[in-house]
């Protein structure tokens, strides 16, 4: 799967395949063919009802050893501890575009996510846009952020490790706080961040938001429809604060996994992403997923191939949060 570079000592082998091709299995391939059948409006009230209704839909993931309801100020959160004592854990911010998702809507993803890692996943419920537009969000993660490094008896025995991650719109949260965290509480700094997929440039300027831009389940339409609910003022796109690709200065900011899929509009945006942070001394784990589409954290009950790809994170996870930090 992984096809070696000669990376620069502090950068690990790119994971990017070499072989572009069809999806990764049938599965996905019918999947985007009945998506591109059946899209409809973009209409956030109908999104969110659709993401209820899957929710409900899902087999409930593995059972964990703790599951807890937590409140991080006026936030819920959900805390998945796979086993007893001390391991680490992984501050996690769900997809959606910033305007749809909840717990429940990746219930059972943490659920795969901790009991295949081997590692806690606190899931934050953070403010949703259009009703509290950027920078809710950002500022929702930062405080959860805090929160996990003033060791709270809530959760438990203190982990042996930190990680922010997200998927999605979840990893573009992660950049950002993690570039807020470094500059204002560098305390709070985790040891990793996990961007899956992420969007980290809503000016779209990347060739893939157009080479992907539609026919692959998830469209660059879609991707401006959602940016604009976060950020109405397209003018701030381009803002550090807004899209983590333009920040000047990436210095200091914890080691990286970042995952990007072949056939997806945010595709080029997180492997440059990835680039800029090795360029300023970040180590990063990249990969490409050959044959995969948005979203597939979610599909695993739809594909073996997003099933498999989701393991491959929870595989990363562990290793990267076991491992000393460089």
């Amino acid at each position: 799967m992984n096809t070696p570079n000669t990376p620069s000592p502090n950068v690990k082998a790119d994971g990017i395949g070499q072989m572009p091709g069809p999806f990764a299995d049938a599965q996905i391939a019918a999947f985007v063919a009945q998506s591109a059948s059946g899209l409809g409006e973009l209409d956030v009230a109908k999104m969110r009802e659709g993401v209820a209704q899957r929710a409900r839909g899902r087999t409930r993931g593995p059972e964990m050893h703790t599951l807890r309801e937590l409140r991080i100020g006026e936030l819920a959160a959900r805390l998945y501890r796979p086993a007893a004592g001390p391991v680490p854990l992984v501050l996690y911010l769900h997809g959606g575009g910033w305007t749809i998702g909840n717990l429940e809507s990746h219930d059972r993803m943490c659920r795969r996510l901790a009991h295949s890692s081997g590692v806690a996943v606190l899931a934050l419920d953070y403010r949703l846009a259009p009703e509290h537009p950027w920078p809710a969000s950002i500022q929702d993660t930062v405080c959860a952020l805090r929160w996990v490094a003033s060791a709270p008896p809530e959760l438990g025995p203190a982990p042996s490790a930190l990680a922010v991650a997200g998927d999605s719109a979840g990893g573009t949260l992660a950049a950002l706080a993690c570039l807020r965290v470094r500059d204002e509480y560098p305390e709070a700094l985790p040891d990793l961040q996990v961007l899956l997929y992420a969007n980290t440039d809503l000016t779209g300027a990347c060739a893939s938001m157009r080479e992907k831009a539609t026919g692959w389940g998830f469209d660059a339409d879609t991707v401006r429809f959602f940016n604009s609910q976060w950020v109405p003022d397209r003018a701030r796109w381009s803002e550090p604060g807004v899209s983590p690709l333009h920040a000047t200065d990436l210095s200091g900011l914890p080691r990286a996994l970042i995952v990007s899929n072949e056939h997806d509009p945010l595709r080029d945006e997180s492997e440059t992403y990835a680039r800029r942070l090795r360029d300023a001394g970040v180590e990063v784990t990249l990969r490409r997923e050959p044959g995969m589409i948005h979203n597939f954290m979610l599909f695993d009950q739809i594909s073996p191939a997003c099933s498999a790809a989701a393991d491959r994170v929870a595989a990363d996870l562990h290793s990267l949060l076991s491992a000393p930090r460089s």
